[in-house]
C-alpha cells in the first residue's frame, strides 16, 4: 500500500522558529512513522506510534520497549568554527541548498532517544566525539563494525542500545530497513565515504579546504538524493 512522502519537503519550514526540526516539525514525525512502521527482517512489525506522552516515537511489544528521536544526520558544518574560513568562500545561495537537501527525509534518521545510565544517546555521542562530528558515514561505519563486535569511536554507546540493533539481525538487515544501500558498497562490505578514509585514527571528520568542503557536499548531496529516490520507490510501493 502506497504511502504519501514528499521526499523535496524543508521540514524547516512546519517547525516554529528557533526550534529544531528533529523535534518539533510535526510533518517529519510523521513520515518516520510512516516509513519505519514495517516488518523486521525477522518477520515482526515494528509498529511505531506517536501518541505516547512524552515520546517522540514509541514502540512496545514481545520484541522490547522502544524510545526513538529524530536526527538530522548529514551536517553542513556551517556553525564549525573551525571551518569558517572555509564556509566564507562559498555562497550562501550554494550552502542553503546543501542545508535545505539535509532537511529532507533523505538526511534523517531514528535512533535510540532513551539515556542508558544517564550516558549519552547515539545522537549526543556522535556530534561530540571528535573523530566522528556528526558525520553520517562515519557513524555507518562504527554500526558496521558494531555488528561485526570490532572496535570503533562509538562502540561503548552502541553497545547500550544493543537490544535496537539486534531488531535488523546484521548490518544488512539495518541498511535494507533504513533504506540506506545507497552508502554502501553491493556486498554491503563497505561504506561510501564522504571524505576519504583509512582509520578512525588518522582520517579528521572535517574538511580541510574549500575542495575537500565541496567534495565532503557533492558526495553528501548524492546521498541524500538517492535516499530520497529510493525512500519514494519505497513509499509508493515500488521496492
Amino acid at each position: 500500500m502506497a504511502i504519501q512522502i514528499d521526499t523535496t519537503f524543508d521540514f524547516r519550514s512546519d517547525t516554529p522558529a528557533g526550534k529544531d526540526p528533529d523535534s518539533h516539525s510535526p510533518t517529519l514525525r510523521q513520515y518516520h512513522r510512516m516509513l519505519w512502521s514495517k516488518p523486521l527482517p525477522s518477520g515482526p512489525l515494528f509498529d511505531l506510534v506517536t501518541s505516547t506522552p512524552r515520546v517522540y516515537i514509541h514502540h512496545n511489544s514481545s520484541l522490547g520497549e522502544f524510545f526513538l528521536s529524530s536526527d538530522a544526520v548529514v551536517p553542513t558544518f556551517t556553525r564549525e568554527s573551525r571551518l569558517s574560513h572555509i564556509i566564507r568562500g562559498i555562497s550562501p545561495e550554494r550552502l542553503e541548498a546543501f542545508l535545505r537537501m539535509s532537511y529532507t527525509i533523505g538526511g534523517m534518521m531514528l535512533f535510540p532517544g532513551n539515556r542508558v545510565g544517564r550516558k549519552m544517546t547515539i545522537n549526543g555521542a556522535r556530534g561530540f566525539h571528535p573523530r566522528i562530528k556528526d558525520r553520517f558515514d562515519f557513524t555507518v561505519e562504527c554500526i558496521r563494525r558494531h555488528y561485526l563486535r570490532e572496535w570503533s569511536p562509538l562502540e561503548g554507546v552502541l553497545e547500550r542500545y544493543a537490544t535496537f540493533f539486534r531488531l535488523f539481525e546484521d548490518f544488512r538487515g539495518y541498511v535494507e530497513f533504513f533504506l540506506l544501500q545507497d552508502l554502501v558498497t553491493e556486498d554491503y562490505s563497505t561504506v561510501k565515504f564522504f571524505t576519504p578514509f583509512e582509520a578512525f585514527h588518522s582520517s579528521p571528520p572535517l574538511p580541510s579546504s574549500t575542495e575537500s568542503y565541496l567534495d565532503y557536499m557533492y558526495l553528501a548531496e548524492d546521498f541524500i538524493d538517492a535516499r530520497n529516490r529510493r525512500i519514494q520507490r519505497f513509499a509508493q510501493g515500488l521496492g
